[in-house]
């Protein structure tokens, strides 16, 4: 279940933005009115700009939506920590969570995809680890080597020394990364644990004994699939 703490962070960032959003339509709206008191059109931009306010609120309220559900798993059982569509599979190396080479799961966010990730296991925060880097297209796979990153590793609870990566990538529009967590957390599965706004994407990096439970070009839910066993 997630936190009461980590849901107030979300809250919180998307008070914060739809403040800004408001704030800047108020400035328009000024302009509007003067626009209004000089020309006769001036209502009919005071209305557009209302229209314009709604639906930015009402995307906003999309946006930033944080699901409770977690589905039934045993201790074997790695969730998603992230809503998106698998678009890589593979075998890399890392050194700073896994230790080596590990299996990598890729999972493309968009714009319209719920943007909280949650903690793929019960475990105790080891690294959270910002790293300053470019705004590629999310799309573009490269984009996982270059973009500003944060990288959270979490060691496991029911598996000692079994531990998992996870990489939040901003993109060219999604710019912004918000961890919710410090090292030395003690997480429970499901646990909301970052926000990255606007499309992105999230790296996995597992052991490579794991199972993988995921195939390419699949939809996934943040602690509602299950990514692997261990």
């Amino acid at each position: 279940m997630a936190s009461s703490k980590n849901i107030d962070s979300v809250f919180s960032a998307a008070a914060k933005t739809m403040l800004f959003w408001t704030a800047g339509m108020v400035l328009v709206a000024v302009v509007g009115w003067i626009l209004n008191r000089v020309f006769v059109c001036g209502t009919g931009c005071l209305s557009c700009l209302l229209l314009v306010w709604i639906v930015g609120v009402g995307f906003l309220g999309f946006f930033y939506r944080n699901p409770r559900k977690v589905i039934q798993s045993d201790s074997h059982d790695v969730l998603c920590p992230a809503y998106g569509t698998v678009d890589v599979i593979d075998e890399v190396e890392e050194p700073e969570v896994v230790g080596g080479k590990c299996k990598r799961v890729s999972i493309f966010l968009s714009v319209f995809d719920v943007h909280v990730q949650k903690a793929p296991i019960a475990g105790k925060v080891s690294l959270v680890k910002h790293t300053p880097g470019k705004f590629l297209n999310a799309l573009r796979r490269e984009s996982a080597n270059v973009n500003e990153n944060v990288l959270i590793g979490i060691e496991s609870t029911d598996f000692p020394g079994c531990r998992i990566g996870i990489r939040l990538i901003a993109g060219a529009i999604a710019r912004r990364v918000t961890p919710f967590i410090e090292v030395g957390d003690t997480l429970s599965k499901g646990q909301t644990i970052s926000l990255i706004q606007f499309g992105s994407r999230v790296d996995v990096y597992l052991p490579p004994k794991v199972e993988l439970c995921v195939k390419l070009g699949q939809r996934v839910a943040g602690s509602q699939t299950i990514l692997a066993r261990i």
